[in-house]
């Protein structure tokens, strides 16, 4: 019994699902972009007219929007949600879904540990997180590179994609983790989607206010931002730190919880 591919298999539809629908958002974005830039008014003198709480809600920043790049980088925010939506979402129905749908007896009943469960079942979503990366950064390049008027974009593409993935992974994780810690596995996915909203709540509170930039540390949605990802920034040293720190540490989580707890089966 191959585990990996069962799941692969499973998550087929979703992953292609999941992959039309980030085209279609870059796809989206950019038209608008186009309509902008061909009306022959300042992008940046009407996201200056809006008010500065809505302008963080929506997602603008600093950007030069009048750019490809910058408004490729004030779309970037929408994407990065789908994507941690999918690997939040992905990390904890893979390892609770057994338990949800009554099939673990089936499962554990075969000659294989746990600890070879959760590695090609983590193997399986992380598999799903590089195809789903992979197809945001082609249609980007694509789509982007259309519109771009010449621009150099596939550097600042590229390493924006690099901050998307460890992101994914991170909220992949803690999808995994809570599945593997609550004793009701059915609840796992909306309670992991509940930490995401909040942590990008939380986001936009900073932006609101300049004086809790303090927290920007608890919020994974502030540690590779657009503004400073691009243009040469790339990825902050510190938050590629803590995030390979809290990945490793609910991996961990997830290995030693779920090999102790009692199955629903």
């Amino acid at each position: 019994m191959n585990i990996f591919l069962k799941e692969m298999k499973y998550h087929r539809k979703s992953l292609i699902f999941w992959s039309i629908g980030i085209f279609l958002m870059v796809t989206s974005g950019m038209t608008k972009y186009e309509a902008y830039s061909s009306s022959g008014q300042s992008i940046n003198d009407l996201i200056a007219d809006i008010p500065k709480s809505l302008r963080a809600v929506l997602g603008f920043s600093d950007l030069d929007l009048t750019k490809a790049s910058g408004y490729y980088g004030m779309l970037f925010l929408y994407l990065l949600l789908m994507a941690t939506i999918h690997a939040v979402m992905l990390g904890a129905t893979i390892i609770a879904k057994e338990e949800r749908d009554k099939t673990s007896e089936f499962l554990f009943v075969k000659p294989v540990s746990r600890s070879k469960v959760i590695t090609n079942k983590l193997l399986a979503a992380f598999t799903n997180i590089v195809i789903f990366n992979l197809a945001t950064f082609v249609s980007s390049i694509i789509l982007l590179g259309k519109y771009s008027d010449g621009e150099a974009v596939n550097g600042e593409i590229a390493i924006l994609m690099a901050a998307m993935f460890f992101l994914q992974v991170l909220f992949m994780v803690i999808g995994s983790a809570l599945a593997a810690v609550k004793k009701k596995p059915k609840t796992a996915a909306s309670v992991a989607a509940g930490i995401l909203l909040l942590t990008y709540l939380l986001s936009i509170v900073i932006d609101l206010n300049e004086n809790l930039e303090g927290l920007r540390y608890l919020t994974p949605f502030k540690y590779f931002e657009a503004k400073n990802v691009m243009y040469g920034g790339g990825l902050d040293v510190i938050f590629v730190v803590i995030s390979l720190i809290l990945i490793l540490t609910l991996l961990v989580v997830t290995y030693v919880f779920y090999k102790k707890r009692d199955l629903n089966v």
